[in-house]
């Protein structure tokens, strides 16, 4: 692998080269000056797959180097080195990741070898320059109102279990669009358009009765879950909203308590006051109400103070990895113990490992949910995932 090494210390640079003709097959540059490096990578006098980079350089830092790689369109892999706090190098490491740079990971100094193999390890998330500039297809409203009519929304499940049995205890419901040409379209392409055109209440309703009727054949099969289901800002400024999930439960004949309706955040804050009457008049009749994405909105304690959740999400930027980051474990530990204080049930989002599942049972979180315990998927798949989990557990 062609590979440059940028750091202004020369026993720095001959340390990091040693450890990589240790580890494997590396064709090495070195450089003592960023610019340089950035000249390097420029004019493409040496075709460079992977930097490592220091961040405290005297005429440029490494964050400004990261800004100079996306200038001349680097494409290979990078790794971040410094000496610095660990939590300015994990700052630097997100806006290179923010920047859609392949960052294979960050490693303090003095950087060992183990920890310099295991990053090397990664699979990184590479972004040519094509594909930084491939447009999604965007969708007109007339075509998501259609969708809509014609009955082209399906609802895939994402388990729920408890982690401190390991039972299935619920699913969240993620709708996607079976589109005649284009295949299965993600809600990010069409929900704001929905939100956008006035179409999102015809769209929820239409998510919510499936999920319920679902519920109910779950119900039948001996199933005992909770159904979560995601709903828009726009939705709770219907005073009507109340009475429609009610309905709904009625139709399906499904206990209101058996329903979560989880709310972002992020989109709460905006205009917190138009959804307290809705919010209030929910639990009222027990629906249940989970905070979503904890933590990555401005004002979480104001929400959590005002509005009567009975379930709080910890986003998955803060517990996949936790376990091996003090200020990500700091964070996810202290949300959970909040929720516990404020007696909320707790879910972990993003469990992608044993790593990851370890943390929360260690953390007293209630239920964990992400890819190391399933992937959303359609509802007849999901009585053969049961099946599988409960032998893996």
């Amino acid at each position: 692998m062609k590979t440059l090494i940028v750091d202004d210390e020369h026993l720095m640079l001959e340390l990091l080269s040693h450890q990589l003709n240790t580890i494997g097959d590396f064709e090495i540059t070195t450089s003592t000056r960023a610019q340089d490096a950035i000249r390097m990578v420029e004019t493409g006098g040496i075709p460079v797959e992977l930097i490592l980079c220091d961040l405290q350089m005297p005429e440029m830092d490494g964050v400004e180097f990261i800004r100079h790689l996306l200038r001349v369109n680097y494409a290979g892999a990078l790794i971040l080195v410094s000496g610095e706090d660990a939590r300015i190098l994990q700052t630097a490491e997100t806006v290179a990741r923010a920047s859609n740079l392949d960052v294979r990971g960050s490693l303090q100094k003095p950087v060992s070898i183990s920890a310099l193999s295991e990053v090397l390890l990664r699979d990184g998330k590479r972004s040519s320059v094509c594909a930084k500039g491939k447009a999604r297809k965007i969708y007109s409203a007339e075509e998501v109102r259609s969708a809509i009519a014609e009955g082209e929304l399906i609802n895939h499940y994402q388990p729920k279990v408890e982690l401190m049995t390991g039972a299935f205890s619920g699913v969240e419901t993620l709708v996607r669009w079976d589109h005649p040409q284009d295949g299965l379209v993600f809600p990010d392409q069409f929900i704001g358009i929905a939100e956008e055109y006035g179409l999102i209440d015809s769209l929820t309703t239409a998510v919510v009765s499936s999920a319920l009727r679902q519920l109910r054949q779950w119900m039948a099969d001996g199933l005992t879950l909770h159904v979560a289901i995601n709903v828009s800002m726009d939705n709770l400024t219907k005073l009507n909203f109340p009475e429609l999930i009610s309905n709904q439960a009625l139709v399906a004949n499904v206990p209101l308590s058996s329903i979560v309706l989880e709310v972002t955040e992020s989109k709460l804050m905006k205009n917190p006051r138009a959804a307290l009457d809705i919010l209030a008049r929910l639990r009222l009749r027990h629906v249940g109400l989970s905070i979503d994405d904890f933590g990555t909105g401005h004002s979480s304690l104001a929400q959590l103070r005002d509005i009567p959740f009975s379930e709080l999400k910890v986003d998955r930027s803060f517990v996949h990895g936790a376990r091996g980051d003090p200020m990500l474990s700091a964070i996810t530990e202290s949300s959970l113990k909040m929720a516990k204080q404020l007696k909320l049930q707790t879910v972990g989002e993003g469990v992608e490992d044993q790593d990851d599942w370890d943390f929360l049972v260690a953390s007293g979180c209630d239920l964990a949910q992400g890819y190391f315990i399933a992937k959303p998927m359609a509802a007849e798949a999901l009585s053969e995932w049961a099946v599988d989990w409960k032998s893996r557990t």
